[in-house]
């Protein structure tokens, strides 16, 4: 655990905390804070999403059904009952809980997932397995679904808000963030093999998502006045004590592996995606409470990574 707090948690905090007191001195302007998110969101992180999803493949999707099907339903359940929580026991709009969904509801699988599992469970195949299944399903499957709720509560704009579901499905599918996942993941599953070759070229993009988004962070969390109130705490329990906890019931109850149950576990007690971080800060809505959230959750990791290991090895 020391290992993983140096070498992925501690980047994090420093380089948020960089964004956070750049943000303070006015380094950067506001403008200057949104294009960062912008090119994160159209650039970087569509790229990285696609890369990460096309080095999986068909057989790993398919080798164990258990693992990718208990994991599509925790998750959407999850994601769903953040979004409802946000939305009826908040009282916020249907905008600011689809974010608050993409946030609460979804593990930073992509970022941290080989980086975390690796040197606890090795490089194996069961571990690939995991991050490929958990990442296709959070970037694929998510992420479309968050930013279709999100459309129709975007502005303020009562036409937009009114405007038909498939307005609003057309208008997600629009966004890189979106399509590029969704492309990737129908290349897998027809078996379509980029060829490595391309590899640098999507890597040079998709290797300044992480610090980019990580910096942008830092920076909205400057711009909103920080307030460690009870939907934070909320945000936080969903991420880092609902969602592992319900991931060891339901494997319990399917009677997975040990140790693939532990490597499911862990994944979804990482911190909140930061796609979700990005989308907020690009449609300005749900900024302080999800990157405070963000912020508390990473710190929160510390805790919930080595508790969650002990107690899925005990039970499992």
């Amino acid at each position: 655990m020391f290992n993983i707090f140096m070498s992925d948690l501690l980047p994090i905090i420093l380089i948020m905390a960089l964004g956070y007191f750049s943000g303070k001195r006015s380094v950067f302007t506001n403008d200057q804070a949104r294009a960062f998110n912008k090119l994160v969101l159209n650039y970087a992180l569509p790229a990285a999403l696609f890369v990460s999803i096309v080095r999986a493949n068909r057989e790993m999707i398919f080798a164990d059904t258990k693992l990718t099907i208990i994991s599509f339903v925790v998750l959407l359940f999850c994601f769903f009952f953040s979004f409802f929580s946000c939305k009826y026991i908040f009282k916020h709009t249907r905008g600011e809980a689809a974010v608050c969904a993409l946030i609460a509801g979804s593990p930073t699988i992509g970022f941290l997932g080989f980086a975390v599992l690796d040197p606890i469970y090795g490089d194996t195949v069961s571990t690939g397995l995991v991050v490929a299944i958990i990442s296709i399903i959070v970037n694929a499957i998510t992420i479309p679904i968050g930013l279709f709720l999100l459309n129709p509560g975007n502005s303020g704009d009562k036409n937009k808000k009114g405007s038909s579901g498939m307005s609003s499905l057309m208008s997600a599918v629009k966004e890189p963030v979106v399509w590029a996942p969704v492309l990737a993941t129908v290349l897998v599953l027809i078996g379509i093999k980029i060829p490595d070759v391309w590899d640098p070229t999507f890597d040079l993009i998709a290797k300044a998502n992480s610090g980019v988004a990580v910096f942008a962070a830092g920076l909205t969390l400057a711009a909103n006045k920080f307030e460690f109130d009870k939907e934070i705490v909320y945000n936080t329990i969903l991420k880092l004590v609902f969602m592992p906890g319900l991931f060891l019931l339901v494997g319990l109850f399917f009677n997975m592996s040990s140790v693939q149950l532990q490597m499911m576990v862990l994944a979804g007690a990482l911190p909140p995606a930061f796609s979700g971080i990005i989308i907020a800060s690009r449609f300005n809505l749900y900024t302080r409470t999800g990157t405070a959230s963000l912020a508390v959750s990473v710190l929160g990791f510390i805790i919930a990574a080595p508790f969650w290991i002990y107690v899925s090895r005990l039970v499992s």
